[in-house]
């Protein structure tokens, strides 16, 4: 099955906002790829103008949060992040205020009240050991998005103890209701890896969904199962939600050759739910090389 490329054109930027604004130029036919100018996650991921955007698997899920939070508040845009599981606190660079709070009421009403402050607002229920916080119950950020004038809430819904491949645990991952995005995250440096506990997360799910037997090797095929799989990384996305498979680490070494194979091979199974994959490097820049469409 031939991939469609998007090539994008740089239009002039808000030297105050220091982020890449584009246009889509055209859509190329057949598997070779036009190259254009760098593209932001904000084009990468096709955003649209108001958004809850969940995140799950493995490979550069906080990263990404915040990275695209980031992006979205030099836009100008109003921005909370939160996760229904747990997360590492991020450091003071990476969001404008922190705040904690068990009491659901108490933090519904500083997001109401402070965000116009702020613009980027990360809220948890209480810190935990390792540098780690506890999230907020996915009936809390729903209603934030009712009842807030929020631009973009940023949600990361399961754990992946920083491996770059995983399969979801029973009641993974924890995907608020009125989710309008859901990207699927995996790391392309786990082709090549031992199945095991030590490499992978759950690693005999991962064995089970994929038909690798544990300490055999992850492969494209591997990769490309858990991203399309009913029980793989999205199986709890509403029916409503679109979804984007996000292959990220495609800056290692021969990370964007593994990348369009893993690409290739989810396209060809035609799950209908994935609209593009997305080839990322998020602690480099660009933070997307490739966007392909399904």
């Amino acid at each position: 099955m031939k991939l469609r490329a998007m090539r994008i054109v740089l239009r002039s930027m808000d030297p105050d906002q220091k982020v890449i604004y584009s246009i889509v130029e055209k859509f190329m036919k057949g598997a070779g790829v036009e190259k254009g100018p760098p593209l932001s996650l904000t084009e990468g991921l096709g955003l649209r103008a108001r958004e809850m955007i969940s995140l799950a698997g493995a490979g550069g899920k906080t990263t990404l949060m915040f990275r695209l939070a980031k992006e979205l508040y030099l836009h100008g845009k109003r921005v909370v992040t939160t996760t229904t599981t747990k997360i590492l606190e991020p450091a003071s660079g990476e969001t404008a205020f922190l705040f904690i709070d068990q009491n659901e009421k108490e933090l519904k009403e500083f997001v109401s009240t402070r965000l116009d402050e702020y613009k980027h607002l990360t809220i948890a229920a209480e810190r935990l050991g390792s540098g780690k916080l506890k999230g907020v119950s996915p009936n809390l950020v729903n209603d934030l998005w009712s009842s807030c004038k929020i631009d973009y809430i940023i949600v990361e819904t399961d754990g992946a103890a920083g491996r770059p491949v995983k399969a979801p645990r029973e009641g993974e991952p924890v995907i608020p209701s009125s989710t309008t995005l859901v990207v699927a995250i995996l790391g392309v440096d786990g082709i090549g890896m031992e199945v095991n506990e030590k490499n992978v997360f759950q690693a005999e799910r991962v064995s089970k969904l994929t038909g690798i037997p544990e300490g055999g090797k992850m492969t494209d095929e591997g990769m490309a199962v858990l991203m399309t799989h009913s029980m793989g990384i999205f199986k709890r996305a509403p029916s409503s939600s679109r979804v984007i498979a996000f292959l990220n680490k495609v800056d290692i070494p021969n990370g964007k050759a593994k990348a369009k194979s893993i690409a290739q091979k989810i396209i060809e199974k035609r799950n209908p739910r994935i609209e593009r994959v997305v080839l990322g490097q998020l602690r480099n820049e660009p933070p997307v090389a490739e966007v392909i469409f399904a």
